[in-house]
């Protein structure tokens, strides 16, 4: 494979502007599914090395489910071969590895909703992996049903539900918490 900048100009910014617009996500999402953020950064960089050899016009409107699918699959096959290489393994928690690449909040957030975003990544440790995978493409990622779908290999249905349950599991830890703290 040539280099894009020499061979197509248009495609190396296209490159350029995929990774300014999708890196951090992608590896906030990879250190979930991995558990490390440097190993999560090097399935990124592998997802971008590939989008190099792709072709725009046939990724236009899904190159964001196209990265998300390829990072995916690179992380996975990452995990897949630690855990051969390692007989114990020892992820890092979603809200640890959140925090390692988190963006820089907004002016004028508050403590308590960083407080509160704190409680929810803890509840959902709680959640099967599945829910745990389509609630982050959803609410931190912003994917469509459709694009989860695709990304996870999950049905569109099948995604829904996983979404319909983490949210209702989340919304009763939630009010159990209430309930606790107005007790105390």
């Amino acid at each position: 494979m040539t280099a894009p900048d020499r061979a197509d100009p248009d495609r190396a910014q296209w490159v350029r502007e995929a990774l300014a617009t999708h890196e951090r996500g992608l590896v906030s999402y990879a250190a979930r599914v991995i558990g490390d953020v440097e190993r999560a950064r090097d399935a990124v960089q592998e997802t971008f090395l590939e989008l190099c050899g792709q072709d725009p016009a046939q990724l236009d409107g899904h190159l964001r489910e196209w990265l998300f699918t390829v990072c995916r699959n690179k992380a996975l096959d990452m995990r897949r071969k630690e855990s051969r290489m390692k007989n114990v393994a020892s992820p890092v928690a979603v809200g640890e590895a959140h925090a390692q690449v988190s963006e820089e909040p907004e002016p004028g957030a508050t403590l308590e909703q960083e407080e509160m975003l704190s409680k929810v990544l803890n509840s959902m440790k709680a959640l099967p992996d599945s829910q745990q995978e389509v609630l982050l493409l959803k609410f931190r990622h912003g994917l469509a049903y459709r694009e989860i779908s695709r990304v996870t290999g999950h049905t569109i249905s099948n995604v829904g539900y996983l979404i319909h349950m983490g949210v209702k599991a989340l919304r009763a830890k939630h009010a159990e918490d209430l309930q606790e703290g107005c007790a105390s």
